[in-house]
């Protein structure tokens, strides 16, 4: 990889770091990053597996996350709670204290309206500092709040997603951020006694309420009585998992599992207790990553949240940019297609690479597997900053989970390693396959499925294990607290014709490793032929990078089908092939597409997660190309 003047960037990282004062300096500042001891119990089973523990004890915590909000309302009312961007680019910022009044408010507008277990808040709009209030308001009251990814309502056509989910969640009140973009998703919607709230723009056909009159409702008493009702197993939200075929599952959400997770993060991240993290977060709401892990830390540890517009498009990752130059986080989350997104900026413009590693503690990735190539830039990116390497670590875990079920709290030197199980938690390793299956006990695990107990019933092990659908391995069988490993879905992982396992999950981020910067993306084909293809997204600035054209003159067709692009792939493939020992971990064709991944065909998450099965389903046509006797000039041969 080289920065703008086409100096390679790890040269000049080392270069720089020995002579920047100013970077080594504001690094030296930055309080150390505390971590709990990397210690675990193992238990050997009959049948060949194991049982994974934290030595640790679980903590008492909170019993429902309002709890959580009035703390800080009471113990920091100035402090910085929120923020988010006017339309005049200035900072809107809620403090604790004000978000302790208005959060009463709307508990009370909402218990005014009837709501309560059985009639439940649905959220249409992105992250913003009124969903917040609205999600906080229903902790208070004791009602059920569903947060809707906002593709199925402007992105959808159809919007069957956005319909199943409203007939299982059956709403009471429907919140909009601005009625106008929302109106065809609304429209699409029987909204007989459905209370529509907007914050303005008034949807075609539809009398909504302005999001005002909420906040301007008045406490009384009966919210510190409905307050007093929300216990552990009160139902905070409901998470709708996209999952890898059919309709979207909703995830019930207790009280006790978001606080139990939050505590549990606590005590392996002891360092949050004396600095309150900053964050600059684009992660959508609707999922557990940005909605449980990231929204739920800030509060349980009184931190702040500067709400990011950009997300990890071509159209919007300049806003994260903007951001972070004037905002500086102490820990930034992001999934990888996002650092991929952010890198090109960190490496070649100084101002934001200040600004962004001026407080970072710690940089942290989930939702998709990281290839060691991003590991590696962010490593030089970081030492071209500070002279030194912030701590990079992941977790893993599921809506299910609250999310996090293990957590790296320990230096990790790569890519892949997802830690180890949290205090509370148990982790089971059954063989399955060649592989170890992964299934979660303890207060973080979900009760079930809302208006589904043929799912629930399905969901757990005759020893009331959640089936998490996901492999581990030791990163090191000698010593377990090293960690464990992420192998992939088991789902996802399928059979040559000659009998040998392919390990998607591995073989994927190998190859995108291999092939950098040219590929974005890839599935694997080969279920039942005698060799493997890759459907492939191109990276585009990799492939202009590569090709010479910073000015962009090419198109995208152009680019994949060019003279260099192709040479690349070829030498990059060729030297990985060459170090594999079987057919299950070779790559001999690829088919590079330009059509995007499909958020209505269950293609992609709105983390920007690629669902293999969904893909190789949806596209069957490009594989039987990609595996073709006399494969067309559109397909690679490696």
């Amino acid at each position: 990889m080289k920065n703008a003047n086409d100096v390679p960037i790890e040269q000049e990282s080392r270069q720089q770091a020995k002579k920047a004062a100013s970077p080594v300096e504001k690094s030296e500042a930055i309080a150390p990053v505390e971590f709990a001891p990397a210690e675990v119990n193992v238990e050997s089973t009959p049948d060949g597996g194991f049982l994974l523990r934290s030595p640790m004890p679980l903590k008492p915590y909170e019993k429902n996350l309002g709890v959580m909000l009035r703390r800080w309302a009471h113990e920091a009312p100035d402090r910085t709670f929120l923020a988010e961007r006017r339309e005049d680019e200035t900072w809107r910022t809620l403090k604790y204290g004000n978000a302790g009044n208005l959060v009463d408010a709307i508990a009370q507008a909402l218990l005014d309206r009837g709501l309560g277990p059985d009639r439940p808040v649905m959220i249409l709009s992105g992250n913003s500092i009124n969903h917040a209030l609205l999600l906080l308001g229903g902790f208070i009251a004791g009602v059920p709040v569903a947060p809707i990814s906002v593709a199925y309502s402007l992105v959808s056509d159809d919007f069957v997603k956005l319909k199943a989910i409203y007939a299982e969640v059956r709403p009471a009140l429907i919140y909009a951020e601005n009625g106008i973009m929302f109106s065809r998703a609304l429209n699409a919607l029987d909204l007989t006694g459905v209370e529509v709230v907007v914050k303005e723009g008034q949807a075609d056909g539809i009398i909504a309420t302005s999001f005002e009159k909420l906040l301007a409702t008045t406490a009384t008493e009966q919210v510190e009585k409905a307050f007093a009702k929300v216990g552990p197993s009160t139902i905070a939200k409901i998470l709708f998992s996209s999952g890898s075929t059919g309709l979207p599952k909703g995830v019930l959400n207790t009280h006790d599992m978001l606080c139990a997770n939050q505590q549990m993060m606590a005590q392996v991240w002891p360092f949050m207790n004396t600095t309150p993290p900053i964050m600059v977060d684009w992660l959508p709401w609707n999922h557990t990553f940005g909605g449980n892990h990231n929204f739920n830390m800030i509060l349980k540890q009184g931190g702040t949240m500067y709400i990011d517009g950009g997300k990890p498009l071509p159209a919007l990752v300049q806003k994260t940019v903007q951001n972070l130059a004037e905002i500086s986080p102490t820990i930034y989350f992001n999934v990888p297609v996002g650092f991929a997104m952010l890198l090109p900026h960190l490496e070649q413009d100084e101002t934001l690479r200040q600004s962004f590693f001026k407080k970072l503690q710690l940089i942290f990735y989930a939702g998709a597997a990281l290839s060691q190539d991003l590991w590696l830039r962010l490593e030089a990116v970081s030492l071209l900053a500070t002279g030194r390497k912030v701590p990079m670590t992941s977790s893993w875990g599921a809506t299910e989970t609250a999310p996090a079920v293990t957590s790296a709290h320990f230096a990790i030197d790569r890519a892949g390693v997802i830690g180890l199980p949290l205090p509370g938690v148990t982790l089971k390793m059954v063989p399955c396959a060649g592989k170890y299956e992964l299934r979660v006990k303890g207060p973080i695990v979900t009760p079930g499925y809302l208006n589904r107990p043929d799912l629930t019933a399905e969901a757990f092990d005759a020893d009331g294990f959640y089936r998490m659908g996901d492999a581990g391995a030791f990163a090191d069988p000698l010593h377990p607290g090293k960690g464990i490993t992420f192998n992939g879905r088991v789902a996802e992982d399928f059979k040559l014709s000659t009998g040998s396992w392919v390990h998607v999950g591995a073989l994927r981020v190998n190859t995108l490793a291999a092939a950098a910067p040219v590929l974005q993306d890839a599935v694997i084909s080969g279920h039942d032929r005698e060799y493997l293809g890759i459907l492939a997204w191109p990276n585009v600035q990799g492939c202009r990078e590569i090709c010479g054209d910073s000015e962009g003159v090419r198109s995208l067709e152009e680019l994949i089908r060019s003279r260099e692009v192709i040479a690349y792939l070829r030498k990059t493939l060729r030297a990985y092939n060459r170090k594999q020992v079987g057919s299950s971990t070779m790559i001999v064709r690829i088919l590079l597409m330009t059509d995007p991944p499909s958020i209505d065909a269950n293609e992609i998450t709105d983390k920007g997660y690629i669902n293999q099965r969904a893909v190789l389903d949806r596209r069957k046509n490009l594989v039987e190309l990609l595996h073709a006797a006399k494969p067309g000039p559109e397909v690679l041969l490696v």
